[in-house]
């Protein structure tokens, strides 16, 4: 799904995600079987195409703030091939603050990533088994059928747990508006899948979903007996110094130098959605942090600081290839991440979304190009020209022609 809270919560992720950063259903296929010697060299073939980095395109990419409309963007590209940081916009409309590389913002589903690294550092020391049913670690919960589902599985979203009931209807930004200081609890939000039969059998097909990382978080609480925000600062935001990143909680407001949010309204009105209380994604989608923090962390990630090399092993493994998304598409989530191959060059990482904000992190797994976008869209369902422009100056050779997925 998009982060977007609640109602949006089973949605299967938009955005760059079918639109640029995704893959042709025979990659997935071919990735699945391939030995280790045949994945090291399609990367290397793949960071053969990477161009040199062109600062002008970049700029223009992320200076237009009118497709889609937005009040400001900022890029941060790294790795062997080269560094650029740019900006665009205001981080404030009032005050007209220019944006700053250490803002803080609302980073969405890119929590993800930070939940699911928690849950394989658990599993590397032996204090979870991924292929172990949640139930054993969650008892009670969940119903017998849905008690079976795996750890694994829920990292890799092919649980096959039911829709949502219950949830508000956000479909018009007025309805954002008005729902923006509901407070949800995480037993809660579980509680709106506890119903019916599961949709598929799990393990069996792939789904993009909120809640799966919701048990995740309950798990990691479990097991460490401190709030999963906790446990993330202990094991991760502490060792990497990643200082402007946090898990706020019930707490609506962000604090210090951050990109405010906003949505144009039906009336054509602009209004600062930037208070907002996160509890709606609790677990999955609250993150707040800054495009230093997240390439820090990116680099860090692939880099084998965070976890042994059998567990970073799996975020670079996307199910076996009979495992299919609903739509009959190739599933591309790992335990953790997701995969994109545009023209020729393969990236893993994160998309992430919110009202008012959105956030794209990738990287190619060697290193030779790594990138984090933030902007700051308006409309409630903002186009994904912004990051079409910049994945195509990040992938395009100069001269070369429309982007492709392979």
């Amino acid at each position: 799904m998009t982060s977007q809270p609640l109602s949006r919560r089973s949605l299967v992720v938009g955005g760059a995600a079918t639109a640029v950063l995704t893959t042709a259903g025979g990659t997935h296929a071919r990735a699945a079987t391939r030995t280790g010697a045949q994945r090291r060299a399609a990367e290397a073939a793949g960071a053969a195409r990477i161009p040199p980095l062109r600062p002008d395109v970049l700029r223009a990419a992320i200076g237009d703030l009118t497709h889609p409309p937005a009040t400001a963007a900022q890029l941060r590209v790294t790795g062997t091939q080269g560094s650029w940081y740019g900006s665009a916009g205001v981080a404030d409309t009032t005050t007209g603050r220019e944006v700053r590389p250490d803002d803080a913002f609302r980073a969405g589903s890119v929590t993800k990533v930070f939940v699911a690294t928690v849950v394989l550092q658990m599993a590397a020391r032996r204090r979870l088994e991924l292929d172990a049913p949640i139930g054993r670690y969650l008892p009670g919960l969940l119903p017998r059928e849905q008690a079976r589902i795996t750890v694994a599985q829920l990292l890799q979203h092919t649980s096959g747990l039911p829709d949502h009931r219950g949830l508000p209807d956000l479909r018009t930004p007025e309805d954002v508006l008005h729902h923006r200081h509901d407070r949800w609890t995480p037993h809660q939000l579980v509680a709106t899948v506890t119903h019916g039969p599961l949709k598929f059998p799990p393990g069996t097909a792939q789904e993009y979903r909120g809640i799966n990382y919701v048990l995740l978080a309950l798990l990691i609480e479990r097991l460490s007996g401190r709030p999963y925000g906790e446990e993330i600062r202990r094991a991760l935001l502490r060792p990497l110094g990643l200082t402007r990143t946090l898990l706020p909680g019930d707490d609506p407001r962000l604090h210090g130098s951050h990109v405010h949010g906003y949505l144009r309204m039906s009336d054509t009105s602009l209004r600062d959605i930037t208070v907002y209380n996160p509890s709606s994604s609790w677990g999955e989608g609250e993150l707040v942090s800054s495009v230093d923090d997240l390439s820090r962390f990116l680099e860090a990630l692939f880099r084998g600081v965070l976890l042994p090399r059998f567990m970073t092993e799996k975020l670079f493994t996307l199910p076996p290839a009979s495992v299919r998304m609903l739509d009959g598409s190739a599933a591309r989530y790992s335990m953790g991440l997701q995969q994109a191959t545009v023209n020729g060059v393969t990236f893993w990482g994160k998309t992430g979304e919110w009202y008012g904000c959105r956030t794209r992190m990738f990287s190619t797994r060697d290193h030779q190009r790594r990138f984090v976008l933030s902007y700051a869209p308006t409309p409630l369902n903002p186009r994904e020209d912004m990051t079409q422009r910049v994945v195509a100056a990040l992938t395009q050779a100069e001269g070369g022609g429309a982007g492709d997925t392979a």
